[in-house]
């Protein structure tokens, strides 16, 4: 027997329809040098037609790749909704790679048009003789120096069109957007979401058990658009009528604290070291003011106890935690302290990972693939699958990183019965000492937790005696001060005995990738080549 429900795709088309009539008012705010633009929904979806229009005046077609080079910006929205629902495929570009990954990939995918913002044509610039599949430069925003070449206008090409392009009905299994890995490790590589994965993830994003996104928040959106499609947030808003807040360049601690005080979100996405840098500005700001916020959302690498407890204790700030990759779209996990949590124990849930999202599985498996226990004590890699969750990646073949149906994640941890998840390590940072793990992820944690410290970073070194060790790498706060033997004496109250460096560097700053991680590949580097001053403590 077979059901009688009709069967209309999922498609981006369709999110974009809701938004546009049920939110036709909502607006979103872009933050400019000069003051802070508004546009509605409404206006916004009519504009997507216009882009659509001309876009396709210019000759892309289904399956035609579009690239943006973008700030967070209405135009960048903009593109988000018009490309993927006319058809072709959205590829956002990463602003923060090397010139050689950037050509890398926009010809790996074979952009056929590239639009860029201005105040970054010259990026663009570096890479504009490397990348012969590009035949259009469509410019967003005034730029005399021609660096770029014969580009054309966004606004005119815009503007010449009128709004009414009818989104085409498409397969719900569609390619819709291309993202690409940061490349941590080799070339980047490519996943492709499609539509229907896309909807799936904003239906997701607005569960209470998840992000609980809806009509009554207004976000700022601080994680980058190129960053996971900026964790799927542009989509959200118009499945949910969620208000958005866009602050282009504007991605330092203070002029986030303005936008908070002025603009007034309700909820707000970036990385951990956007927050750390928040943090520190907030406590020296007399005239901060989080109010408005109920509450704020990390991801992209593990948050300190220390950070959650500050921004409870100082501004009365719930921090919520997500875990999840590019090849995830990316929500997988959010570590929101299950029901009936006394308020004392409510951190220890939330310094998690994150509790495993309705939609997807999770497991944790041994290296030759035995699936481990839920017990929150035995570790294992991670491993996911679900309806937003890659099976492949485009155009390269990397069967390791799959098994049995389930995307192998790299990350290391333990799993437990209520589906919270610990990652203690990613397979290529975990420390192996005398045959057991030090995860370098608590180390970093609990050193940021002293006063004196803003980052800290650990990566493993070669020890002749134990294999590898940990090195301690510490950028001080401002105008603090402290000792190898003051840290190390901090540590030894809070990890094991034999988890405590030796070795500690102090730097300036650590090294960043393109999506605001920790970029421990650079500090191995630099202690191979003897670049780091290392103190050595027997």
């Amino acid at each position: 027997m077979k059901s009688t429900m009709q069967d209309a795709p999922l498609l981006i088309s369709g999110i974009i329809r809701h938004g546009e009539y049920v939110y036709a008012d909502k607006k979103v705010f872009t933050v400019t040098p000069e003051g802070v633009e508004e546009a509605t929904f409404f206006q916004i979806a009519k504009r997507a037609e216009q882009l659509a229009a001309a876009l396709t005046n210019l000759g892309v077609r289904p399956g035609d790749r579009v690239g943006t080079f973008m700030w967070n910006n209405q135009a960048h929205m903009e593109a988000y909704l018009a490309v993927p629902s006319m058809g072709a495929v959205l590829h956002t570009l990463n602003i923060r790679l090397f010139p050689e990954q950037l050509a890398y990939i926009i010809n790996h995918a074979e952009d056929d048009i590239v639009i860029v913002d201005a105040s970054l044509a010259p990026l663009f610039a570096r890479v504009r003789d490397q990348i012969p599949t590009v035949k259009t430069i469509i410019l967003h925003g005034e730029e005399t120096t021609g660096v770029l070449g014969d580009t054309l206008d966004y606004e005119t090409l815009v503007s010449a069109e009128r709004p009414g392009f009818e989104w085409p009905e498409l397969d719900e299994r569609d390619a819709a957007i291309m993202c690409y890995t940061s490349g941590t490790t080799g070339n980047p590589k490519g996943v492709v979401y499609s539509h229907r994965s896309t909807w799936l993830h904003s239906m997701a994003s607005t569960t209470a058990n998840s992000i609980g996104l809806s009509e009554r928040d207004r976000c700022l959106l601080i994680v980058p658009m190129f960053h996971v499609n900026a964790w799927g947030t542009v989509y959200t808003s118009f499945f949910a009528g969620m208000e958005l807040i866009m602050p282009q360049m504007f991605l330092q601690g203070a002029p986030i604290i303005k936008m908070v005080r002025e603009l007034r979100p309700t909820i707000s996405l970036g990385v951990p070291t956007i927050w750390n840098d928040v943090l520190q500005v907030a406590e020296t700001t007399p005239e901060t003011d989080l109010s408005s916020l109920r509450a704020i959302l990390a991801g992209g690498s593990a948050v300190p106890r220390f950070m959650i407890e500050a921004f409870r204790d100082r501004f009365g700030l719930d921090m919520i935690q997500g875990w999840g990759m590019t090849e995830t779209s990316p929500l997988a996990a959010v570590s929101i302290p299950p029901a009936g949590t006394p308020p004392e124990h409510e951190v220890d849930y939330r310094v998690k990972s994150g509790r495993v999202v309705a939609g997807v599985e999770m497991r944790i498996t041994s290296d030759d693939g035995t699936v481990l226990a839920r017990d929150g004590k035995t570790v294992g890699e991670f491993e996911i699958r679900g309806p937003w969750i890659t099976g492949a990646y485009f155009g390269v073949e990397d069967p390791e990183k799959f098994r049995d149906g389930w995307l192998r994640t790299g990350d290391i941890g333990t799993l437990d019965a209520e589906g919270f998840m610990v990652v203690s390590d990613r397979t290529k940072d975990v420390i192996k000492s005398g045959g057991e793990w030090i995860s370098s992820v608590e180390l970093e944690a609990t050193m940021m937790a002293h006063p004196a410290v803003f980052e800290a970073a650990v990566i493993a070194v070669p020890d002749d005696k134990w294999q590898e060790r940990p090195l301690c790498c510490v950028v001080l706060r401002p105008e603090a001060s402290a000792t190898v033997e003051e840290l190390r004496a901090f540590l030894a109250e809070r990890v094991a005995k034999w988890w405590l460096p030796e070795r500690w560097t102090f730097l300036d700053t650590v090294p960043k990738t393109s999506v605001g991680k920790f970029d421990k590949k650079v500090l191995r580097a630099e202690y191979a080549a003897g670049d780091l001053e290392v103190v050595v403590v027997e």
